[in-house]
């Protein structure tokens, strides 16, 4: 049995041309190269490959024989990685990043996510994105860690050493239940009542946040660090809490959940702002992203009364 040589790229290039251009001679031209040093390139391709690639008998254009439809393949394959890292290559020799890692406080609304990294995909390919999603304090750890480079944090990073922030919007904060709940089915709530019935409470395991509560009114809690476990918590009635209004929009709309009027808890405003370690500034790619999350976030509405948390 014997084995196939190693083509070099530029057989490959020139194999490829030919396919494209549909001649020796189109290949040549796109190459900028004679036709005579295309013929040799693919003769020598064959060569070390031990199989024709093309039919060159009976037809004006040369047509792949089934070895040289299969070798199509994987050629094309090792010349986009080859074109992926000559552009990887490129932006790290212009200044731009191979690699962010962001960390997202998981109060940030789902579809403001989802557009910024979707353009973000599109602006730098060949930047590889890490997420992390997490909740308070843990967004501050991320960065003083250096696990993440940046992040989008809620109010816990302003003050903190060695971290510099930047406003990037806020979302409000409002206390609802499912409609079976005791809560929502009182046509007025009295002051206090929402510290007889217990209080589903976002927490998370950092330092920031230890022995910390956060618009926590009654003694009685279940506390859990995630948001998508919370809000099916609250829908099915196991207690009341806060959640980001865009988040429960649709609940509300449905009578999935119930807005709770309660005077003494109105709500608050989670305000949030773009993080970085103050010795490790952003890159360009990093940086686009933060002023996204800025610039975005600069359009967010306030609810009148709420006093931020």
């Amino acid at each position: 049995m014997s084995n196939p040589g190693t083509p070099t790229f530029d057989q490959l290039r020139i194999f490829l041309a030919v396919v494209d251009t549909g001649s020796f001679a189109g290949a040549a031209r796109r190459m900028n190269r004679a036709v005579s040093v295309i013929s040799y390139g693919i003769a020598n391709l064959e060569a070390q490959l031990g199989i024709e690639l093309f039919q060159r008998e009976g037809t004006r254009r040369p047509q792949l024989t089934v070895g040289g439809r299969a070798v199509l393949a994987e050629a094309r394959a090792i010349g986009q990685g080859m074109d992926a890292l000559r552009a990887k290559v490129k932006g790290l020799l212009d200044g731009l990043e191979a690699e962010v890692d962001l960390a997202l406080d998981v109060m940030v609304p789902p579809e403001r996510v989802g557009g910024v990294l979707r353009d973000f995909a599109q602006k730098f390919p060949t930047v590889t994105l890490k997420l992390h999603v997490e909740a308070l304090g843990a967004i501050t750890a991320l960065i003083l860690d250096r696990t993440a480079s940046i992040g989008v944090s809620g109010p816990l990073a302003a003050g903190v050493e060695g971290v510099d922030c930047i406003a990037a919007g806020s979302v409000p904060m409002i206390p609802v239940a499912a409609p079976d709940h005791p809560l929502a089915r009182l046509e007025r709530i009295p002051p206090g009542e929402g510290r007889n019935h217990v209080q589903i409470v976002l927490t998370d395991r950092s330092r920031y946040t230890e022995g910390r509560d956060y618009s926590v009114v009654s003694p009685r809690t279940w506390r859990l660090a995630d948001l998508g476990a919370k809000h099916a918590l609250l829908r099915e009635g196991v207690g009341w809490g806060n959640m980001p209004l865009p988040l429960v929009r649709t609940d509300l709309a449905t009578g999935a959940l119930v807005r709770l009027a309660m005077p003494d808890h109105l709500g608050g405003t989670y305000r949030f702002a773009g993080v970085w370690r103050r010795d490790t500034p952003p890159g360009p790619a990093a940086s686009w992203l933060l002023n996204e999350f800025v610039r975005l976030g600069a359009a967010d509405v306030e609810e009148d009364g709420f006093a931020d948390i």
